[in-house]
């Protein structure tokens, strides 16, 4: 197979690689990027851990192929945290409530959670759980996570 340049921004910063036409964004952004905070789950569209947004909307970044996101703006989970290496509301309201355990589901659960506050700082528990509901946790419950969301959104609409 050939190799293709891919031009990228991700969290913010303009980045080029190559890559094999057959390679899925999820292991561009780990393997060739170093951004390994997206996991591969299922490699299957199910689970949630490879989750990114591309411009804009959150995808399964196992289900893309590099190539197909060249000229993309994508955010993983490293850039959610501030500038200056602060965590988000989010990222904090998850450590506050204990919203993760094993972890694995995490940057997915973020990522999914960024995106719905994004389009409604104020969601119910309901459109919370539907934002989330394509995101597979073992461990959780999903409690805790619904829990962060709403502590979240709340720090977030209180900042302005």
């Amino acid at each position: 197979m050939s190799d293709h340049d891919i031009a990228l921004t991700v969290n913010g910063r303009r980045m080029t690689s190559r890559a094999e036409a057959r390679t899925t964004l999820v292991d561009f952004l780990r393997d060739n990027l170093n951004l390994t905070g997206t996991h591969v789950g299922c490699e299957h569209g199910v689970c949630g851990a490879c989750s990114v947004i591309m411009d804009g909307r959150p995808v399964r970044s196992c289900l893309i192929y590099a190539v197909m996101a060249d000229g993309a703006e994508i955010t993983t989970v490293e850039g959610l945290e501030g500038s200056d290496g602060a965590l988000s509301p989010l990222q904090d309201a998850f450590w506050e409530t204990h919203a993760m355990q094993c972890g694995y589901c995490t940057p997915g659960m973020l990522i999914a959670a960024t995106a719905l506050l994004a389009r409604n700082p104020d969601p119910t528990e309901h459109e919370i759980r539907d934002a989330i509901g394509g995101n597979l946790c073992r461990c959780t419950g999903y409690v805790q996570i619904v829990e962060a969301v709403q502590i979240a959104a709340r720090a977030m609409r209180e900042a302005g």
